[in-house]
């Protein structure tokens, strides 16, 4: 079991890292995270943030060195390849404006000094949303990418000592060309998962590259891995990070279904285990962080730290740590008091009701969580942020019900709630392709209703349910945030609830 904790105050020291997407986020060792780049408000980002893991500190170090134009470091860019040796930052790529880049440079996080390095050999031609990791402490593979006119499917290995890159040759079967994609080296193979791909397909595949250690004497292939378990949906845009026997993959964004027109941003967290070798979904104990795609997950320790990336509407800031249960902040309390008292009352008094209002919301808490626990419905009862709309304030619902009664009754002066309820048994005897779009915002809403209603704040009506039923969508915010395959399985649940 895991738990999300957003950073505060005081777990650090110094100015975060401005909001951004698209940026990069190496460890150097186990003392740094290097943040650089991105992109918020069309504005490209050059700096270098860094967070001391040891110190829990934030800091921008006074970068020097140069290169061919003068500058001190590489341009502002935006879904370049970052990776790391020993205390070395490599950068290739990424864009600016509409501009692919193709410069490569280094930073020495010792000194906070950037060197432009003049490569050669088959260099690899200016590209974003490519990939890459490092092979061992000397070498760094490279795949894929978007070059503006077409995807690339093309593997590269750089020496980092004699700066040649070499075009690896490939045979047999290959993966279909892709961006936004992730590779992660694990031992002796590139694991790489989903992506965009030619033609704008979103992809959910995974391939592993032999033949990039040479000690091996492997020849190069391609083969493509289907491993059992809940494997991570079809997606691009998220990340994949190696943490002792796990790699976790987080967020990224993807389309489906009945919300094909649309961009799909996921928050979930989804592991392979490399023991074994089988997908699992993490369970996650609380409400996790908004879904997001081009931000950036670090491992410190035993916690997974996220920051930035984007929705399709904002740019994130935000920063929040992923820990194991027995972490000593995921404890923390998450009451929430009120920021401030009224200056014409008695301090006091005040906190007299603030305490008293507490234990007594603590009591509730401890009798919902009870509850939520039966139901299986994910979060904690204190983590229950979700704004509950009434049916009289719903328009949307109140409009299909009123529509959907005129269509079906022909005798007038039906009442809202009759209508309301036409519409229930409508949605609980549909097929789940019938159902149109315009319906999957108020029939999630409803489904959100209905549970707060009758099962968290009705332990009469809880206790007549079987205990085998389980709610998984209470904390989705939007309709957006909802799977193809997601559809059945929220209608499975809502016809579980009780009739009004």
């Amino acid at each position: 079991m895991h738990c999300w904790v957003q950073v505060s105050s005081s777990d650090i020291d110094g100015a975060p890292p401005q909001p951004r997407s698209g940026h990069s986020a190496v460890n150097i060792g186990n003392s740094k995270v290097v943040i650089f780049g991105g992109l918020v408000d069309k504005k490209f980002l050059g700096d270098v943030v860094v967070y001391d893991t040891e110190n829990k500190l934030w800091f921008e170090p006074e970068c020097t060195g140069g290169g061919s134009d003068g500058q001190v470091g590489p341009g502002p860019r935006a879904f370049h390849v970052a990776v790391s040796i020993d205390c070395h930052m490599f950068i290739f790529g990424g864009r600016y404006g509409n501009r692919r880049l193709g410069d490569f440079w280094v930073l020495d996080t010792d000194i906070w000094q950037w060197s432009e390095l003049t490569s050669f050999g088959d260099l690899p031609s200016p590209r974003d949303f490519a990939a890459s990791s490092a092979i061992g402490n000397r070498k760094i593979v490279m795949y894929g990418g978007w070059d503006g006119t077409k995807w690339l499917s093309d593997v590269f290995v750089l020496d980092t000592i004699s700066l040649e890159w070499m075009e690896l040759p490939v045979s047999g079967s290959l993966p279909p060309p892709r961006c936004g994609h992730t590779a992660t080296m694990v031992e002796k193979r590139l694991l790489v998962f989903g992506g965009r791909g030619g033609g704008g397909p979103i992809m959910g595949d995974f391939w592993a590259l032999k033949g990039l250690l040479e000690e091996e004497n492997e020849a190069p292939g391609w083969t493509q891995l289907k491993l059992p378990g809940q494997a991570p949906s079809p997606r691009c845009g998220h990340t994949t990070t190696s943490a002792g026997h796990h790699l976790l993959v987080f967020g990224g964004h993807g389309t489906g279904g009945w919300l094909s027109r649309y961009d799909i941003y996921y928050n979930d967290c989804v592991v392979l285990d490399r023991i074994s070798v089988q997908w699992k979904r993490i369970l996650v104990s609380n409400e996790p962080p908004p879904a997001r795609a081009y931000h950036s997950m670090t491992s410190v320790g035993s916690r997974y730290l996220l920051f930035g990336g984007f929705d399709g509407k904002s740019t994130f800031g935000d920063l929040w740590w992923l820990v194991p249960e027995d972490d000593p902040i995921s404890k923390r309390p998450s009451t929430i008091l009120p920021k401030e008292l009224s200056e014409t009352e008695d301090s006091s008094a005040e906190n007299n009701k603030i305490s008293s209002s507490v234990k007594e919301s603590q009591s509730t808490e401890s009798v919902i969580s009870e509850l939520m626990k039966r139901l299986k419905i994910p979060g904690t009862a204190n983590g229950l942020e979700l704004q509950i709309v009434e049916e009289l304030e719903d328009k949307e619902f109140l409009e299909l019900a009123s529509t959907l009664a005129r269509e079906r009754f022909s005798a007038e002066g039906i009442t809202q709630n009759q209508a309301a309820q036409a519409l229930r048994e409508h949605w609980r005897t549909s097929n789940p392709i019938s159902i149109p779009l315009k319906h999957l915002g108020p029939l999630l809403r409803d489904y959100q209703r209905l549970i707060a209603r009758h099962l968290i704040s009705d332990e009469s009506s809880a206790s007549s349910l079987t205990g085998q039923e389980e709610f998984h969508f209470y904390h989705v915010k939007n309709a957006s945030q909802l799977r193809m395959d997601d559809i059945p399985k929220l209608l499975a649940e809502y016809r579980q609830l009780p009739r009004e």
